[in-house]
């Protein structure tokens, strides 16, 4: 079971002058969920080397058992470290694909061509894709077999537009994950805010916010068993 674990790029919160990434508890939880259950994980970003992470999600009121662990685990930094480049992989050798959020896929893999190249060769080879709070973002420029959007039609859900209103960037962000999912055709799925939610239809794998990357990984590993 070969997993790949895609990551932002991306550092600067728009012109906030604030730093963002991807979100500590996003990856940590799915990634040792996955690894515990036996999953060789291979971890990719658009430049490759280290993949920024929010600096809120590394803050104390953010930590997880999963997060401490992170921290703790040279291994997994090591990793996080060395990430290929997107362009380096294909998914050929791999069984799924994850998408972890954070704000910065907002600016890079939403329009990253290598990244929608690989999404759309994943979902041809009818394996499974998911992504978690902001990360459903990678999948509105993504098309199916017939040239239509990839979420048409599907059931997602993603960081909410209210999630993103309490967390005061509305109008900081280059576009609202939901609205644009919506926008796409898609059957947008929610849940209260913070609360943990997924939505799974065929292949296709999404979860709401920060407290949904278990659920999602726990849907993942139920599909490749």
């Amino acid at each position: 079971m070969k997993i790949l674990m895609v990551l932002t790029s991306h550092d600067e919160l728009g012109d906030s002058g604030q730093k963002t990434g991807f979100w500590a508890e996003e990856f940590a939880t799915p990634y040792y969920l996955l690894k515990d259950a036996g999953a060789e994980i291979a971890l990719a970003s658009p430049r490759g080397g280290h993949p920024p992470i929010d600096p809120n999600s590394q803050q104390e009121d953010a930590q997880t058992p999963a997060t401490v662990r992170l921290f703790q685990d040279r291994d997994a930094k090591d990793q996080l470290a060395t990430t290929l480049k997107l362009t380096e992989v294909d998914a050929d050798d791999y069984d799924a694909v994850f998408f972890p959020g954070g704000h910065g896929p907002l600016w890079d893999l939403a329009s990253n061509e290598a990244s929608l190249q690989l999404i759309e060769k994943f979902w041809r080879q009818g394996k499974p894709v998911s992504a978690v709070c902001h990360a459903p973002a990678v999948f509105i420029n993504a098309r199916d077999q017939h040239g239509d959007n990839l979420v048409k039609g599907k059931k997602v859900t993603a960081f909410t537009n209210s999630e993103e209103a309490g967390v005061g960037l509305t109008d900081v962000v280059p576009f609202l994950v939901e609205d644009k999912l919506i926008e796409r055709g898609a059957d947008f799925q929610k849940a209260d805010d913070g609360e943990a939610f997924v939505v799974v239809d065929g292949q296709l794998i999404t979860g709401q916010n920060p407290a949904s990357s278990k659920k999602v990984a726990e849907a993942l590993l139920k599909k490749l068993r």
